[in-house]
């Protein structure tokens, strides 16, 4: 299957499919949001949390998307840990999910989480859909046809200069032993020459706020295609740009990345973190 034979009818209805279904699962998110106490399990490592619900709205959209379109294939951050299988990005229309990003914050019933359904045809990005029920932020985009806030177009902003830029980065990286010395040297540099710096806990909306233009720039490392290849859509479809953080192209797959609003911004933000990856005499063990 060639982008080329992929009509913006077809799109259209990858898109509309799964904006009805994500909507569908905002109940589930929002039972579980508003119970006195979530249960939940821990994953990989002490921070990493799976809940019930996580489950179930992955199961709701898989099931949707796969009776709606069969050729589908899927990248499902529950699925993949329950079959024990590596995360694989082919030519064919592959869904990829992450059921509650913010999972923390949702725990905890605080109001920045959401769910997030990307798809990728041959191997490009080309629709993303974010939910975050507690605020009722419904973003969406489909390749060439902008980015949406609950059906209003939206824009990031012309911010070139750090020093008039918001930037958001995850303060929350510095609980993994394994990165903490270049998150807390990168936060330095880049929340010294900012004019302000925000952690939201949630990779997804991060991008999204850097697409409405409450932020002008985002940064992050060490998460995996789920968190980011919604979000990556939303956000170039609003006027902003990604690259992986030494500058390359972005690549969902291995999805260290800077967003920003401007291209003149995200190259700042890059030699900063390159500043950043230079600083020796201390580390933060």
């Amino acid at each position: 299957m060639s982008n080329s034979t992929i009509s913006d009818s077809k799109l259209k209805e990858y898109h509309d499919v799964a904006l009805d279904l994500v909507h569908k699962c905002g109940p589930i998110l929002m039972k579980g949001f508003t119970e006195p106490k979530t249960d939940y399990k821990i994953k990989d490592e002490f921070w990493n949390f799976l809940t019930v619900y996580d489950k179930q709205i992955e199961d709701t959209l898989m099931e949707g998307l796969k009776a709606a379109f069969p050729e589908s294939l899927f990248i499902g951050e529950e699925e993949l840990t329950a079959a024990n299988r590596q995360a694989e990005l082919t030519d064919a229309p592959t869904w990829i999910i992450d059921p509650i990003d913010g999972t923390t914050n949702f725990i905890h019933r605080i109001p920045h989480c959401c769910i997030s359904v990307g798809l990728a045809i041959n191997k490009e990005l080309v629709v993303g859909i974010i939910y975050n029920p507690p605020a009722n932020e419904m973003f969406s985009a489909w390749k060439g046809h902008g980015a949406y806030l609950n059906g209003q177009r939206i824009n990031s902003s012309k911010i070139t200069t750090m020093n008039a830029a918001v930037i958001a980065h995850e303060i929350s990286l510095i609980n993994s032993s394994y990165t903490r010395d270049k998150n807390v040297k990168r936060i330095y540099k880049l929340g010294s020459k900012a004019a302000g710096t925000r952690s939201f806990g949630c990779a997804a909306l991060s991008l999204c706020y850097v697409a409405t233009g409450q932020c002008d720039a985002y940064h992050i490392d060490d998460l995996q295609p789920w968190d980011i290849a919604a979000g990556a859509v939303i956000v170039t479809e609003a006027g902003g740009c990604i690259y992986h953080t030494k500058g390359g192209k972005f690549n969902v797959m291995k999805p260290d990345l800077v967003c920003a609003a401007t291209e003149e911004l995200v190259k700042q933000v890059i030699d900063l973190i390159e500043e950043a990856n230079q600083m020796t005499g201390t580390t933060f063990e």
